[in-house]
């Protein structure tokens, strides 16, 4: 049954997928699906975006405040009320297929542009959450199966690219209904009594399964501290300190000490710090557990209010999303590196290189794209070159989709050498992606890591620090400008930290990496 409830979820992300029509959903799959009980409690997840799927429980709450009813979907993407940051849009819907709401099912994905000051939706110096988009809380886009197209024509009104929001919207209403036509399948199979019995069930096996890893840890105190690389309004560094406690089956994680909320858009909602923590866990204990309501149980993560982990309205939240929450995934496992070191790597590129180009007007357009880099080396292997890390899992868009679809060229597109800290271990090489833009444009940079370098492991070497560069010249990691057509946007990402004591590396291996061009001679 596990797995069955799990390919509901995969079948749901197939749907939205294929359906799509940004090339940032239909190419880079940013997106994920997932199934729920009637109380709101996760089933079965799709292996997606890991900072979307720990954060969607709260997207749930928020639609069950609302007694939604069958035929219903949702739509949400209020920071404050169950979402992560405004491009990424949740919808939630019951799943009924004989009347009676046995679950619920959740998509979200995102969107290339949600309008506010910039196009794409991601400025680099936004103060306040409504110069990042529209803002919607739940509310109701098809109300006991009939379309509410007020709703629709109010969010497409206030959206560059109006036709291919509409499109993603309704791919993620496709990718709902399917859930509720495959498990309509399960209860004719199985009947109705069994199949919510086996939600209870694989939540039981999960949670029995996680709180037997935790007892293998070393119980005590473990701590880490990080910083970010500002804030988008200034360039000062903004800590994140965690406090991990193992006490037998339970792991608590306390972001006290951790900067109170700023000025600028690095700020993080609650629901994105827990999916982080959520996501290191998987990885310290066993990834193969299945990902559910009880796979988080023995988990709780405090945050101060009004910090920079849980900010109060109307803090601007865009960044935080999407770099906060790999800073706290890597300060979640530098303080589990002293529980478990031979189950944490070195620090990866710790960023998602947030690239964003668009324009507005008659020939808007709106490209977003993160860009992979190293992975960390670990205790058993290099770290792998030119990949997503830690809270992001899409794909690249391909050269042949970009340019078919915007007005930009890509001069250059590959690894970096010399990007990976040396160690016993390699850290991953990061990446270079060199855009040309062909017309008018407003380009924005969120990203990490351009003067703090990842982290080597166990006497292993720094990964490379990252660059941004317009026209040759050096920008700030977080940064909005208007450019000209015939600018050449070209990012640098990050290097993964090595792990171990370079002595150690084997000389064949070394002579491997000379070879491949992965080291600079």
């Amino acid at each position: 049954m596990r797995n069955q409830f799990e390919s509901v979820a995969e079948e749901m992300g197939q749907v939205l997928v294929t359906s799509a029509y940004s090339p940032n959903i239909k190419e880079r799959r940013d997106c994920s699906t997932a199934l729920f009980d009637a109380d709101g409690r996760l089933v079965a997840q799709a292996e997606h975006i890991p900072v979307h799927l720990g954060a969607m429980p709260e997207a749930v709450d928020a639609v069950l405040d609302r007694d939604p009813e069958p035929g219903d979907v949702f739509v949400l993407n209020d920071p404050f009320e169950g979402g992560t940051h405004l491009p990424d849009v949740t919808m939630v819907s019951p799943v009924a297929p004989d009347g009676e709401v046995l679950g619920y099912a959740v998509s979200r994905a995102h969107h290339a542009d949600v309008g506010g000051m910039a196009p794409g939706s991601m400025p680099a110096g936004a103060r306040e959450i409504f110069q990042e988009g529209l803002r919607l809380p739940p509310t109701r886009l098809v109300a006991g199966g009939d379309p509410v197209d007020d709703v629709m024509n109010l969010l497409l009104a206030n959206v560059r690219n109006p036709s291919e929001r509409r499109a993603d919207l309704r791919a993620q209403i496709a990718a709902n209904d399917r859930a509720e036509e495959r498990v309509g399948d399960l209860v004719a199979d199985h009947g109705e009594e069994r199949v919510l019995a086996a939600f209870d069930a694989v939540m039981d096996y999960s949670r029995e399964r996680v709180t037997s890893e935790l007892r293998e840890l070393p119980g005590g105190e473990f701590a880490a501290r990080d910083v970010l690389e500002g804030d988008g309004v200034t360039d000062d560094d903004v800590p994140i300190e965690a406090t991990v406690t193992v006490d037998g089956d339970t792991l608590t994680v306390d972001f006290a000490g951790t900067a109170d909320q700023v000025a600028g858009n690095v700020n993080a909602p609650l629901a994105v710090a827990k999916s982080a923590v959520y996501f290191v866990v998987r990885c310290v204990t066993d990834p193969e557990i299945p990902p559910n309501a009880g796979c988080y149980a023995p988990i709780d993560v405090r945050v101060p209010e009004g910090s920079l982990l849980n900010p109060n309205p109307p803090a601007a939240v865009v960044g935080g999303n999407v770099e906060t929450s790999q800073r706290v995934t890597d300060v979640t496992f530098e303080a589990l590196a002293e529980a478990a070191p031979e189950r944490v790597p070195a620090r990866g590129q710790g960023t998602m290189n947030n690239l964003i180009i668009g324009s507005s007007g008659a020939d808007s357009f709106a490209y977003y794209e993160t860009i992979g880099g190293g992975d960390g080396g670990r205790p058993s292997g290099d770290g792998m070159d030119g990949v997503h890390v830690g809270m992001t899992n899409t794909l690249n868009t391909p050269v042949e989709a970009l340019e078919a679809e915007y007005p930009l060229s890509v001069e250059e597109y590959g690894l970096r050498p010399g990007s990976g800290g040396d160690g016993r271990y390699r850290g991953g090489l990061g990446m270079v992606r060199s855009v040309t833009v062909e017309t008018d444009a407003t380009v924005s940079l969120l990203t990490e890591r351009r003067r703090h370098a990842p982290p080597g492991a166990a006497g292993g070497e720094d990964g490379a620090v990252g660059r941004n560069l317009v026209d040759g010249e050096a920008v700030p990691a977080k940064t909005t400008r208007e450019v000209a057509a015939g600018t050449t946007v070209r990012v640098e990402t990050p290097g993964g930290g090595g792990w171990g004591d370079p002595a150690e590396r084997d000389e064949e291996v070394r002579a491997a990496d000379r070879e491949d061009g992965k080291v600079e001679e």
